[in-house]
């Protein structure tokens, strides 16, 4: 299975979010899919954090830094 971008790990968390809120959905499902919306968050905050360690700034003079919170 080929990486998900991070735009399709939120739909995929859009989509979790709104089958949770379907009042039809048994709370078996609802537990599984809480699962799957962890998962997916999981995912989605590590993608972030690789972003954020990635990202240079410029300084005042146009030089280049890492990303320092």
């Amino acid at each position: 299975m080929a990486k998900q971008t991070l735009e399709e790990l939120f739909e995929g968390l859009e989509s979790v979010i709104g089958t949770m809120e379907q009042p039809e959905v048994s709370l078996e499902e609802s537990f599984q899919l809480y699962h799957r919306g962890m998962e997916l968050l999981k995912s989605c905050n590590d993608r972030l954090d690789k972003i954020e360690k990635k990202m240079l700034v410029l300084d005042d003079e146009g030089e280049m830094h890492e990303f320092e919170e």
